[in-house]
């Protein structure tokens, strides 16, 4: 899991009208990892994007070496895997309170050829990826609540960063989504995280380049 590391631009705070020059821009700081949040109105009440803006930006950022990774938040997301595989995802994530149907979408993801992501909301219980801890490549901490950009990071989430960590083991990338910025993020790596999604914290400055190389240098320093 060596490359899911570091920081991952969430082009949810992007500006959608100039999406492919920011992502380069981000790329080209550094940046190998780009997030793309998918919301359905259901699960969280926003409604975002989908395949299409996968696709759309697939090309560009395999060009330059980078992955898309795609979080479902969504109802019942094994209904979408193939669609986002097709399109170039590289890693998808669902929730484990979006479906029933965890284990069997989780290895829907991997048989699609994606890594397999886990995510659990604020008030879900680290153990509830024990279980199927043997087929996923990432466990993804929200430390906020889904649905919303900008919001402030929930204190004491590193526990739970901690926890999926022991969970997981060296083979699992541990992500944290939600309210990551410079005062936060190293707490996070302390904990044991390897990839940052930023969204405001990126894209909502007037330099999403220096962003990223400021980021990405406050979690290593964390973690040395």
């Amino acid at each position: 899991m060596s490359d899911l590391r570091g920081i991952a631009p969430s082009i949810l705070a992007a500006d959608f009208s100039r999406l492919g020059a920011q992502v380069q821009e981000v790329v080209a700081a550094g940046a190998r990892v780009i997030h793309v949040d998918v919301m359905d109105g259901h699960f969280v009440p926003p409604i975002t994007m989908g395949p299409l803006v996968v696709d759309a930006l697939a090309g560009l950022v395999h060009e330059a070496g980078g992955l898309l990774d795609v979080h479902l938040m969504i109802e019942r997301p094994e209904r979408h895997i193939a669609d986002f595989a097709k399109a170039g995802a590289d890693v998808i994530s669902i929730h484990a309170e979006a479906t029933p149907h965890v284990h069997y979408a989780l290895s829907a993801i991997r048989e699609a050829g994606c890594r397999a992501g886990l995510a659990i909301n604020p008030a879900t219980r680290p153990d509830v990826a024990e279980d199927v801890a043997s087929i996923v490549d990432v466990l993804l901490c929200m430390t906020v609540n889904p649905g919303w950009g900008g919001q402030p990071f929930i204190p004491g989430s590193e526990r739970r960063v901690a926890a999926l960590k022991a969970l997981g083991g060296p083979g699992v990338a541990v992500e944290v989504d939600g309210g990551i910025d410079a005062r936060t993020i190293g707490s996070c790596a302390t904990a044991g995280a390897s990839l940052f999604v930023a969204g405001s914290a990126v894209f909502g400055t007037d330099e999403p380049a220096e962003a990223v190389r400021r980021l990405a240098q406050a979690a290593a320093e964390a973690a040395s």
